[in-house]
């Protein structure tokens, strides 16, 4: 297992962090400290949770695991969506990030949490707000570093002037969404973060599964009813789409053609992208936690990576010049007599 810092903080984490979504819902507490016991083992020492994850559960479970070993290990979660009916249950003011934390911190059973991510951006209310709560909870302790999670370019640039220009401490991370058929975030958000020194730590490296190849057996496109694609509206939304599914097939059929696991070779991709720290990877047992972890054994060289990459919908570039990609650029023209 490789170790990264997260820029400017001195604190490292390995090449793949585990994601806790799973905990308490398709994974109970006993095949849940099954997959942390193999993640430690394999020298994952990052783990990844959120208060609204199985309704609180994925906390409490992960913080009974972490009980003897909370020095060794780096936690974030993160705030947000609604946990109650409370119409102040949800969203980025103050007053729900103070009781989120609180209650996170509960529930983990710790006194701070080491990275704690704005799960969205709350169109509701400035941003100002919510950076003043995360930097009391600084302040108080409870918090080392602030994140992002869901954040366009722009937001996470304000943030980060914002930060700035009161002296609050500055976001550390963000988690955006990024996979082979998901790449809008190579548009802005990992230059940026790039640029910024900001750490990228993004989630659905296997696009739902959709990457994973057990969609495709038998050349059908259908996924399985137990599937997460099939019984999630949110993932149904997200990565059904003709055009997904098109470029999930024919990935598929070029990882066994290579001789790779699909799943694999798609987080192997994620982590090749310079602005990626770790990917997220998750989990519903000890065998698919397993091959996960075999990505790290993926050598990504640039012309493979290049020849994924082209599997797929390159996303536009974030100005209207399309001269930017070919010979035809400003520089290379000469100025007449």
């Amino acid at each position: 297992m490789q170790y990264h810092y997260i820029p400017k903080t001195g604190l490292q984490v390995s090449s793949l962090c585990l994601g806790t979504m799973t905990f308490g819902a398709e994974a109970d507490a006993s095949e849940a400290k099954k997959m942390f016991d193999l993640a430690k083992e394999c020298g994952i020492n990052f783990f990844d949770t959120a208060d609204v994850y199985a309704k609180g559960a994925s906390e409490k479970i992960l913080g009974e695991l972490i009980k003897g070993c909370r020095e060794q290990v780096v936690i974030s979660s993160k705030a947000y969506f609604p946990v109650s009916k409370d119409p102040n249950g949800k969203g980025m003011s103050r007053y729900h990030l103070i009781q989120s934390v609180e209650s996170s911190l509960r529930r983990l059973q710790t006194d701070h949490l080491d990275i704690f991510y704005l799960h969205r951006f709350d169109d509701n209310m400035p941003l100002e707000e919510a950076l003043r709560g995360v930097e009391y909870l600084v302040q108080a302790g409870k918090i080392l570093y602030p994140a992002v999670s869901n954040y366009a370019a722009w937001q996470i640039l304000k943030a980060l002037g914002i930060a700035e220009r009161n002296k609050w401490m500055p976001i550390c991370a963000i988690q955006p969404m990024y996979n082979l058929v998901k790449r809008q975030a190579e548009v802005e958000i990992l230059p940026a973060a790039q640029e910024e020194g900001v750490a990228v730590f993004p989630y659905n490296p296997l696009a739902g599964g959709l990457l994973s190849g057990k969609y495709f057996a038998s050349g059908s496109d259908k996924a399985q009813d137990s599937s997460r694609l099939n019984a999630t509206e949110m993932y149904k939304t997200r990565y059904m789409t003709d055009t997904a599914i098109a470029s999930a097939e024919k990935f598929v059929a070029l990882a066994k053609n290579l001789g790779f696991s699909p799943v694999q070779l798609a987080i192997a991709w994620v982590a090749s992208h310079p602005a990626v720290t770790a990917p997220l990877v998750g989990a519903r047992n000890c065998q698919q936690l397993q091959e996960c972890i075999g990505a790290l054994d993926i050598v990504m060289t640039p012309e493979l990576r290049t020849e994924i990459s082209s599997l797929s919908y390159e996303p536009p570039l974030a100005t209207d010049r399309n001269e930017e990609k070919t010979s035809a650029r400003f520089e290379s023209i000469t100025a007449g007599p």
